[in-house]
């Protein structure tokens, strides 16, 4: 890679808490509204993290109105204030695209011990 590229990404690097594939977090994102600007909470599943560096995604799964509501967000976005790890998940996959497929006590994953 460039190391123009490389030293411009460097620096949006910033501290984020420590989470995984499986984890129920809440995300504090920034929501610009008009002049105002407010925090919204998201809280649900990861479903996955891809991605290195500045680049780096992941995507949580939530419940809402009974209708499953996906997000992505970039780990090191400026509109992400904050992210909160609810509990730790035990999963086996990288991915856990399965849980689409799943409503009520079928999507819930297994907190690690």
């Amino acid at each position: 890679m460039n190391e123009l590229i490389k030293s411009i990404e460097d620096e949006m690097l910033k501290e984020v808490t420590e989470f995984g594939v499986g984890d129920t977090i809440k995300v504090f994102c920034r929501i610009k509204e008009g002049n105002r600007e407010r925090t919204q909470v998201f809280e649900g599943v990861v479903l996955k993290r891809q991605g290195t560096g500045a680049r780096e995604t992941f995507t949580v799964r939530k419940f809402s109105n009974g209708v499953g509501v996906e997000k992505t967000w970039p780990v090191y976005s400026p509109n992400v204030e904050k992210i909160e790890v609810v509990r730790k998940g035990k999963v086996r996959r990288a991915k856990l695209y399965y849980l689409r497929g799943r409503v009520g006590k079928k999507a819930k994953v297994k907190e690690a011990k």
